[in-house]
């Protein structure tokens, strides 16, 4: 397991065989693994040895610590890429897992002037305001509020919001979509998030800004979501 003549440093030995154990499902989410005194004395190394490779995997997201209990196998993130436009309905069905959606409220409402900007409309004008939980596999991911002119996107319905507002907007109501810009920062998930995306008090979430436009450059929709930081990273590709 460990090569202690290896000039490969022990601490990165012991992390390559945990992350191994993870990726062939030797070791499950939510896995409890040995403790730091386990591991040295099962390989006969520093628990500070121990400490850096688990506290590594730690930081990259592997593994979690619960205070009192020990450290766990974290579940596998979800990875997008951001590098193409695409409905997390999309994205949920090309990994071979089953989009869903809660939905909290669906209703007209007028645009506040952020929202009026966002979707160059006059203040006051009718939006629809769609907040809704999105899961993958019955999971919750993310916290997601969508406003779009009810003017331009007519006749929705929960039934359409529920199935692929992407689908209906492009096969049925035939508008192409364009392009969008987007905007991520980290954040500590609220009070009125938490029982939503079932995470606990002071956990991380992505704050995401998205501004969908059509092939026309008519604005499309302003969305607003929290993603669990636990269960989700973005990945861009960049060329020089």
């Amino acid at each position: 397991m460990i090569d202690k003549r290896s000039p490969v440093p022990i601490y990165y030995q012991l992390e390559h065989v945990i992350r191994q154990q993870i990726d062939t499902g030797e070791l499950q989410p939510g896995d409890l693994i040995p403790s730091e005194r386990e591991y040295a004395e099962q390989l006969d190394v520093s628990r500070m040895t121990v400490r850096q490779a688990i506290t590594n995997l730690v930081n990259e997201g592997l593994l979690y610590r619960q205070k009192g209990r020990g450290t766990f196998v974290a579940e596998q993130k979800l990875e997008q890429n951001l590098s193409g436009l695409t409905s997390f309905t999309e994205d949920m069905k090309a990994r071979g897992m089953v989009p869903g959606s809660t939905l909290l409220t669906f209703e007209i409402v007028p645009a506040d002037k952020k929202v009026a900007d966002r979707l160059s409309l006059a203040e006051h004008a009718p939006v629809y305001e769609i907040k809704r939980i999105r899961l993958a596999d019955e999971v919750p991911m993310a916290l997601e509020t969508v406003y779009m002119s009810a003017n331009l996107i007519k006749g929705l319905s929960e039934a359409i919001i529920t199935a692929s507002l992407y689908h209906h907007i492009e096969e049925e109501l035939g508008l192409e979509i364009g392009r969008a810009v987007q905007s991520m920062e980290s954040a500590i998930v609220s009070e009125a998030e938490r029982p939503h995306l079932l995470v606990p008090k002071g956990a991380p979430v992505l704050l995401i800004e998205r501004h969908t436009f059509l092939k026309d450059g008519t604005p499309l929709e302003y969305v607003k979501s929290s993603y669990r930081a636990d269960r989700y990273k973005f990945t861009i590709d960049i060329n020089r």
